[in-house]
């Protein structure tokens, strides 16, 4: 009962770390430019932009993450050095793939939120 118990414990606990292998330093980061986007440092912009970050990290890992905002960032950048961000297959699918989880997040945690203009 007790091994049954531990190895049921462990196997839920690998899936957590895995959904959860963000970087604290990432989450900051994103979390200070998320806010900074939205009206500045302020409990009201704090919490659904740790609600953003949370809610990417459960549909993609840190490295699609990350690689996804290198092709994303770099994209437009003009002639052949460009391509190598546009062109391969993977820099389509990861781009929209950050796209769809961004969308989804803050649908999710902007619920009925208006945003500041600029």
């Amino acid at each position: 009962m007790t091994r049954t118990l531990i190895i049921a414990l462990l196997t839920t606990y690998a899936g957590v770390c895995a959904a959860n292998d963000f970087p604290t330093q990432a989450r900051v980061e994103f979390v200070l430019s998320c806010m900074n986007e939205r009206g500045g440092q302020s409990y009201d912009t704090l919490y659904p932009c740790v609600c953003m970050i949370d809610r990417i990290a459960q549909n993609m890992s840190f490295a699609e993450f990350a690689e996804a905002q290198v092709f994303q960032q770099l994209r437009s950048t003009p002639g052949e050095r460009g391509g190598l961000f546009r062109d391969p297959e993977r820099a389509e699918s990861l781009t929209e793939k950050l796209e769809a989880a961004f969308d989804g997040a803050e649908r999710s945690c902007f619920v009925g939120r208006v945003e500041p203009k600029d």
